[in-house]
Protein backbone atom coordinates (compact mmCIF):
# COMPACT_ATOMS: atom_id res chain seq x y z
CA UNK A 1 0.00 0.00 0.00
CA UNK A 2 1.12 3.49 -0.89
CA UNK A 3 0.48 6.39 1.74
CA UNK A 4 2.43 9.66 0.80
CA UNK A 5 1.91 13.04 2.56
CA UNK A 6 2.30 15.16 0.01
CA UNK A 7 3.73 18.23 1.15
CA UNK A 8 5.03 22.10 0.20
CA UNK A 9 4.29 25.57 0.81
CA UNK A 10 1.34 27.60 -0.83
CA UNK A 11 2.10 27.79 -4.10
CA UNK A 12 4.48 24.90 -4.62
CA UNK A 13 1.71 22.98 -6.70
CA UNK A 14 0.49 20.05 -4.19
CA UNK A 15 -3.27 20.28 -5.89
CA UNK A 16 -1.53 19.94 -9.45
CA UNK A 17 0.27 17.18 -8.15
CA UNK A 18 -1.76 15.78 -6.24
CA UNK A 19 -4.68 15.23 -8.97
CA UNK A 20 -1.23 13.35 -11.59
CA UNK A 21 -0.31 10.77 -8.58
CA UNK A 22 -4.26 9.97 -7.09
CA UNK A 23 -4.72 9.07 -10.98
CA UNK A 24 -1.70 7.32 -11.68
CA UNK A 25 -1.25 4.79 -8.70
CA UNK A 26 -4.93 5.17 -8.16
CA UNK A 27 -4.90 6.54 -4.69
CA UNK A 28 -7.68 7.84 -2.58
CA UNK A 29 -7.46 11.71 -1.57
CA UNK A 30 -7.56 12.60 1.75
CA UNK A 31 -7.57 16.02 2.48
CA UNK A 32 -8.58 16.79 5.71
CA UNK A 33 -11.01 19.58 4.58
CA UNK A 34 -13.33 17.56 2.50
CA UNK A 35 -13.11 14.48 5.04
CA UNK A 36 -14.52 17.46 7.83
CA UNK A 37 -17.34 18.95 5.23
CA UNK A 38 -18.53 15.40 4.60
CA UNK A 39 -18.48 13.73 8.04
CA UNK A 40 -20.28 17.00 9.04
CA UNK A 41 -22.75 16.43 5.57
CA UNK A 42 -23.28 12.80 6.87
CA UNK A 43 -24.36 13.54 9.96
CA UNK A 44 -21.60 11.37 11.63
CA UNK A 45 -20.88 11.16 14.76
CA UNK A 46 -17.52 12.51 14.47
CA UNK A 47 -19.40 15.36 11.84
CA UNK A 48 -21.57 16.61 14.64
CA UNK A 49 -19.05 16.46 17.04
CA UNK A 50 -16.62 18.48 14.79
CA UNK A 51 -19.51 20.62 13.81
CA UNK A 52 -20.20 21.62 17.07
CA UNK A 53 -16.43 22.61 18.01
CA UNK A 54 -16.38 24.71 14.81
CA UNK A 55 -19.66 26.60 15.55
CA UNK A 56 -18.29 27.37 18.69
CA UNK A 57 -14.92 28.61 16.75
CA UNK A 58 -12.89 26.53 18.09
CA UNK A 59 -10.90 24.54 16.20
CA UNK A 60 -11.12 20.70 15.52
CA UNK A 61 -8.57 18.67 18.14
CA UNK A 62 -5.68 16.32 16.24
CA UNK A 63 -7.70 13.63 17.74
CA UNK A 64 -10.89 14.31 16.10
CA UNK A 65 -9.38 14.71 12.79
CA UNK A 66 -7.07 11.55 13.23
CA UNK A 67 -10.55 9.61 13.97
CA UNK A 68 -11.88 10.94 10.89
CA UNK A 69 -9.28 9.57 8.49
CA UNK A 70 -8.84 6.47 10.13
CA UNK A 71 -12.82 6.09 9.41
CA UNK A 72 -12.14 7.16 5.73
CA UNK A 73 -9.28 4.74 5.96
CA UNK A 74 -11.41 1.87 6.74
CA UNK A 75 -14.03 2.81 4.38
CA UNK A 76 -11.69 2.36 1.58
CA UNK A 77 -9.54 -0.33 2.63
CA UNK A 78 -9.02 -1.88 -0.58
CA UNK A 79 -7.56 0.63 -2.10
CA UNK A 80 -3.90 1.35 -3.33
CA UNK A 81 -2.94 3.82 -1.33
CA UNK A 82 -3.61 7.07 0.15
CA UNK A 83 -2.51 10.50 -0.35
CA UNK A 84 -2.40 12.64 2.58
CA UNK A 85 -3.01 16.46 2.03
CA UNK A 86 -3.35 19.51 4.53
CA UNK A 87 -2.32 16.74 7.17
CA UNK A 88 -0.01 16.38 9.17
CA UNK A 89 1.04 19.93 9.71
CA UNK A 90 3.17 19.64 13.06
CA UNK A 91 5.37 16.71 14.42
CA UNK A 92 2.55 16.10 17.01
CA UNK A 93 0.10 15.03 14.55
CA UNK A 94 2.33 13.35 12.33
CA UNK A 95 3.79 10.84 15.64
CA UNK A 96 -0.65 10.79 16.11
CA UNK A 97 -1.40 9.97 12.98
CA UNK A 98 1.91 7.12 13.05
CA UNK A 99 -0.25 5.63 15.78
CA UNK A 100 -3.73 5.37 14.44
CA UNK A 101 -1.93 3.99 11.39
CA UNK A 102 0.09 1.13 13.45
CA UNK A 103 -3.27 0.56 15.14
CA UNK A 104 -4.04 -0.50 11.69
CA UNK A 105 -0.70 -2.38 10.04
CA UNK A 106 -0.70 0.79 8.20
CA UNK A 107 2.20 3.44 7.55
CA UNK A 108 3.08 6.39 5.76
CA UNK A 109 5.46 5.40 2.82
CA UNK A 110 7.37 8.53 2.52
CA UNK A 111 6.29 12.34 2.23
CA UNK A 112 7.09 14.00 -1.03
CA UNK A 113 8.35 17.56 -0.47
CA UNK A 114 7.77 20.06 -3.16
CA UNK A 115 10.83 22.53 -2.78
CA UNK A 116 10.42 25.80 -4.56
CA UNK A 117 12.15 28.92 -4.02
CA UNK A 118 9.44 32.25 -1.96
CA UNK A 119 10.22 34.09 -4.71
CA UNK A 120 8.87 31.52 -7.22
CA UNK A 121 6.43 30.88 -4.74
CA UNK A 122 4.89 34.37 -4.59
CA UNK A 123 4.68 34.91 -8.15
CA UNK A 124 2.82 31.69 -8.44
CA UNK A 125 0.37 32.91 -6.02
CA UNK A 126 0.16 36.46 -7.54
CA UNK A 127 -0.24 34.74 -10.54
CA UNK A 128 -2.85 32.26 -9.09
CA UNK A 129 -4.86 35.18 -7.44
CA UNK A 130 -5.21 36.79 -10.74
CA UNK A 131 -7.01 33.81 -12.17
CA UNK A 132 -8.70 32.31 -9.21
CA UNK A 133 -9.85 35.31 -7.60
CA UNK A 134 -8.67 34.04 -4.68
CA UNK A 135 -8.33 37.39 -2.25
CA UNK A 136 -5.73 35.01 -0.24
CA UNK A 137 -3.46 35.23 -3.38
CA UNK A 138 -3.99 39.01 -4.09
CA UNK A 139 -1.38 40.37 -1.53
CA UNK A 140 1.75 40.05 -1.97
CA UNK A 141 2.03 40.94 2.09
CA UNK A 142 -0.53 38.44 2.41
CA UNK A 143 1.26 35.76 0.44
CA UNK A 144 4.40 36.29 1.85
CA UNK A 145 3.31 35.88 5.57
CA UNK A 146 1.87 32.90 4.66
CA UNK A 147 4.80 31.60 3.16
CA UNK A 148 6.70 32.62 6.45
CA UNK A 149 3.99 30.87 8.40
CA UNK A 150 5.19 27.79 6.39
CA UNK A 151 8.40 27.83 6.98
CA UNK A 152 8.21 28.44 11.07
CA UNK A 153 5.26 25.86 11.50
CA UNK A 154 5.01 23.48 9.27
CA UNK A 155 8.36 22.60 7.53
CA UNK A 156 10.10 21.39 10.61
CA UNK A 157 7.62 17.86 9.81
CA UNK A 158 10.66 17.59 7.17
CA UNK A 159 13.14 16.31 10.12
CA UNK A 160 10.17 13.73 11.36
CA UNK A 161 10.00 11.55 8.08
CA UNK A 162 13.57 12.55 7.66
CA UNK A 163 14.16 10.82 10.92
CA UNK A 164 12.15 8.03 9.35
CA UNK A 165 14.23 7.36 6.47
CA UNK A 166 11.18 8.36 4.24
CA UNK A 167 11.44 11.98 3.16
CA UNK A 168 12.34 12.81 -0.30
CA UNK A 169 12.76 16.10 -1.37
CA UNK A 170 11.43 17.04 -5.19
CA UNK A 171 12.85 20.48 -7.57
CA UNK A 172 9.22 21.77 -7.29
CA UNK A 173 10.53 23.80 -10.21
CA UNK A 174 9.96 23.25 -13.91
CA UNK A 175 7.13 22.52 -16.06
CA UNK A 176 4.03 20.22 -14.83
CA UNK A 177 4.88 17.27 -16.28
CA UNK A 178 8.78 17.80 -15.37
CA UNK A 179 7.90 17.89 -11.93
CA UNK A 180 5.38 14.66 -12.25
CA UNK A 181 8.24 13.11 -13.39
CA UNK A 182 10.61 13.56 -10.69
CA UNK A 183 7.84 12.78 -8.50
CA UNK A 184 7.35 9.56 -9.94
CA UNK A 185 10.57 8.64 -9.78
CA UNK A 186 11.12 8.91 -6.23
CA UNK A 187 7.88 6.97 -5.66
CA UNK A 188 9.33 3.98 -8.02
CA UNK A 189 12.44 4.88 -7.39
Amino acid sequence: MLNIVLFGPPGAGKGTQSEKLINKYELVHLSTGDILRSEIEDGTELGMEAKELMDEGILVPDEVVIRMIRSKIGKNSEANGFIFDGFPRTEAQAEALDEQLNDIDKSITMMLALEVDNDELTKRLLKRGEDSGRSDDKNEGVIRTRIEEYDRKTAPLKNYYEGQGKFRSIDGLGSIDDISERLYAAIDG
